[in-house]
């Protein structure tokens, strides 16, 4: 095992590794950037250094700043979270050049799975199923238009290299789709650098479940079952559950079964997780693969058992899995996680500034993954997620009443979040029923 991990991340999923080093014996250091000094994963941690100024072009993202960092302080690998360099194949390559462990999958998985088009044939090829699209990037608006005609109207444009719904354009026809080309390239060129695109058929309402993959390097890839993400703004999600209300027992077994496949057309190592959406006939799409931990991992956690955190810790350490087979995996009851961010629950524009009091829920069933405390600033410069509530109960009706428990519990003063809005959806009798698509935040929201 790791003698010391420096953690090439901020807030919440800085902290949260922190408490799994430490329960495996792990020294830590926590890299920061000018703005977040007084940041709880900064006070944590065993060392700190500061890598930079509040920009991240220029902390979190500055690999050099990172590396040197890990030198000076001795550590011996580097876990990069999710969100900033977590993704990028070639800072995973730089970690196990400098001779440290990257806390993550392979650099070839990374880069694979990360351009989007590519990792469309490599499942396509193990079997998955895939919607109807381009085998490969598109050459020209003109090759997009002749595909669309042949798989039918609506389609979705996507960026390769795209991510958070970034150099994506959706078309109903002819017209609309030689704009949202020439939208979605010149898109995709700012904000990736890479303004290939490659297109599928569009699923009007579909749900979003995804499954949680873990792989050794003994060769054993298994699920830990799946969460349902449906319920999104803007291709971000808010809430999250396990086990999803649409799934029965064959097709989970089946979606766990392809999820399994994807992961092993990689050689994926270490934990991921795989992306399907679902429509309403019941029949399942691979998405994609985020090659890193997920921001709504806790929700695998509560219903299983397994801390994910501490098998991505043994994965890269060499060690097995700690479930040699699904079948040792048994999840019970429901889970239930709210993104509480830091904005305007009105416009949902961002809410920085310093928090004048702070009180977090308990009781059973509920956990919450933050870095807020009670005279904490929140900084301007990064993502508006502050904490995470989740709530875990014996089915998903007890789980419902935990959360609105929970959400009234939790007192937030001197920033605005949108805690609030999560009290509504859980008024909503669409997802108390378990009703939900990837829509039901526009209908929500207009309601």
């Amino acid at each position: 095992m790791f003698s010391k991990v420096l953690i090439a991340n901020r807030g919440e999923i800085a902290v949260r590794i922190i408490a799994a080093c430490r329960e495996l014996g792990i020294a830590t250091v926590a890299v920061h950037s000018a703005a977040d000094r007084e940041c709880l994963h900064a006070r944590l941690a065993d060392e700190t250094v500061c890598i930079g100024p509040a920009e991240s072009t220029g902390s979190y993202l500055n690999i050099s700043s990172v590396m040197s960092a890990a030198q000076i302080t001795g550590a011996d690998a580097i876990h990069p979270g999710y969100g900033f360099l977590a993704e990028n194949a070639r800072f995973a390559e730089i970690v196990h050049e400098c001779g440290l462990t990257f806390i993550g999958p392979p650099p070839e998985a990374i880069r694979l799975m990360g351009n989007k088009s590519q990792a469309r044939r490599s499942v396509a090829a193990s079997e998955v199923p895939i919607l109807p699209g381009s085998d490969g990037p598109l050459g020209s608006s003109a090759e997009a238009l002749e595909l669309a005609a042949a798989i039918g109207y609506p389609v979705i444009l996507k960026a390769s290299a795209g991510g958070g719904g970034r150099g994506m354009r959706l078309a109903w026809d002819e017209s609309e789709l030689q704009r949202a080309y020439d939208t979605a390239w010149n898109e995709a060129e700012r904000a990736f650098g890479d303004p290939t695109l490659y297109l599928e058929k569009y699923l009007e309402s579909p749900r979003h479940v995804e499954f949680q993959i873990l792989a050794d390097r003994q060769g054993r890839v298994i699920h830990l079952g799946e969460r349902e993400c449906s319920v999104q703004r803007r291709h971000q999600k808010l809430i999250e559950e396990s086990p999803s209300p649409a799934l029965g027992p064959e097709l989970r077994a089946e979606m766990g079964k392809a999820a399994v496949a994807a992961a092993r057309a990689a050689r994926y190592e270490n934990a991921g997780t795989v992306e399907f959406l679902l429509d309403r006939e019941g029949r399942f799409y691979f998405m994609e693969m985020n090659t890193r931990i997920q921001v709504e991992h806790p929700v695998t956690e509560l219903v299983t058992g397994v801390d994910l955190v501490k098998e991505q810790l043994r994965i890269a350490a060499g060690k097995p899995v700690s479930m040699a087979k699904r079948t040792q995996v048994r999840p019970h009851g429901h889970a239930i996680e709210f993104r509480i961010n830091a904005e305007d629950p009105r416009t949902f524009a961002p809410s920085p500034g310093r928090v004048s009091h702070l009180v977090m829920p308990g009781g059973p069933g509920v956990r919450v993954d933050s870095h807020l405390y009670a005279g904490y600033t929140v900084p301007p410069n990064y993502d508006s997620l502050v904490a995470k509530l989740l709530v875990h109960g014996r089915d998903r009706h007890e789980a419902l009443v935990r959360g609105r428990r929970a959400l009234a519990m939790l007192r937030v003063e001197g920033i605005s979040t949108n805690a609030e809005m999560h009290q509504r959806i859980l008024e909503d009798e669409d997802f108390q029923a378990g009703r939900i698509d990837t829509h039901f935040m526009e209908r929500f929201l207009t309601a």
